[in-house]
C-alpha cells in the first residue's frame, strides 16, 4: 500500500476533488450518512468518479488510518478526453489508431497491453470507468512506464464513446474467435478503433453490435484463446506492418 496515493476521510477527499486531483476510485463505508458525506457524494455523482460501497472491515484492511468511512485512491496518471484526442490526431495528419479494452480486469494485462500499444504507436487507450482494472502502481510498473506516455481515456459510458469514434470517421473493429476473417486479411490502413475483450468473457454483445468488422487470430493448438495482451500485440503489430509498407 503506497500511502502517498491514498486520501483518508470525508473532508480531505472533498478538498482533493475540488483541488482537481484525479481520483481513480473511492471506497465508501456502507450506511455512511451526514452532511459531509452528502457533499462528497454529490461531487462523486457530478464528476462521475468511480465509487464502491464496502463493509467497514474492507476499509480497515486497506488502512489503519482514521478513514471516517472513506478512502480515496488518487490516480497515478491524468486521464484524457476522447473528444480532445480524436481531433488532435487528425490535426497532426496521422491516421488514428485507438485501442479499447472491455472487461480486462488484470492490472498486469492492462500494463502489458499499454506497453505494447505505446511501442506500436497507438494514439490512445480507452478503458471503461467500471468493470476494468485500476491503473495502479502494478499496472504502471508492468507497462514499463508506458502508462505515463500513452494517452488514457476513462470512458464513463463506453457505448457512447464507441459511437463518438464511429461518428468521427473511425472504423470499429473487434477481435473475437467467432469472426470468419483472419486478421492478416483486414485492411488496417484507415482510421481505426480496435476492441479487445477479456479471455474469459470476450467482448460484450452491445459493443459487438457497434463494430464495423470483426477479425480473429487463427489458432492451431488445443487452447481456445491467447492471453489478451499477446493477442493485442499480434494485431497491433500487423497494423504497424501494414501502415509502414503503405
Amino acid at each position: 500500500m503506497k500511502k502517498e496515493i491514498y486520501i483518508y476521510g470525508i473532508r480531505p477527499s472533498v478538498e482533493a476533488i475540488k483541488a482537481g486531483k484525479e481520483i481513480e476510485k473511492i471506497f465508501l463505508q456502507n450506511g455512511l450518512k451526514g452532511d459531509g458525506f452528502r457533499d462528497l457524494f454529490g461531487l462523486i455523482k457530478e464528476l462521475e468518479i468511480p465509487y464502491q460501497f464496502v463493509p467497514i472491515e474492507k476499509l480497515n484492511r486497506l488502512s489503519r488510518q482514521n478513514h471516517q468511512g472513506v478512502i480515496s485512491y488518487v490516480s497515478e496518471i491524468t486521464y484524457q478526453r476522447i473528444e480532445d484526442l480524436v481531433p488532435f490526431v487528425f490535426e497532426q495528419g496521422r491516421t488514428p489508431l485507438f485501442l479499447i479494452l472491455d472487461r480486462v480486469t488484470d492490472v498486469r494485462n492492462v500494463g502489458s497491453i499499454a506497453r505494447t500499444a505505446e511501442c506500436a504507436g497507438v494514439d490512445g487507450l480507452i478503458i471503461p470507468a467500471r468493470g476494468s482494472a485500476q491503473i495502479n502502481s502494478d499496472a504502471i510498473k508492468t507497462s514499463a512506464g508506458a502508462l505515463y506516455k500513452l494517452p488514457v481515456v476513462r470512458a464513463q459510458n463506453l457505448k457512447e464513446t464507441i459511437q463518438f469514434l464511429r461518428d468521427s470517421g473511425l472504423t470499429i473493429m473487434a477481435a473475437t474467435e467467432k469472426a470468419e476473417n483472419d486478421y492478416t486479411s483486414v485492411d488496417f490502413n484507415r482510421p481505426l478503433a480496435l476492441i479487445m475483450g477479456s479471455e474469459g468473457e470476450g467482448i460484450s454483445e452491445e459493443y459487438l453490435k457497434l463494430t464495423d468488422e470483426v477479425l480473429r487470430i487463427p489458432l492451431l493448438g488445443e487452447i481456445e484463446s491467447l492471453n489478451v495482451s499477446v493477442a493485442t500485440g499480434v494485431i497491433l503489430f500487423e497494423t504497424l506492418r501494414q501502415r509502414k509498407i503503405k
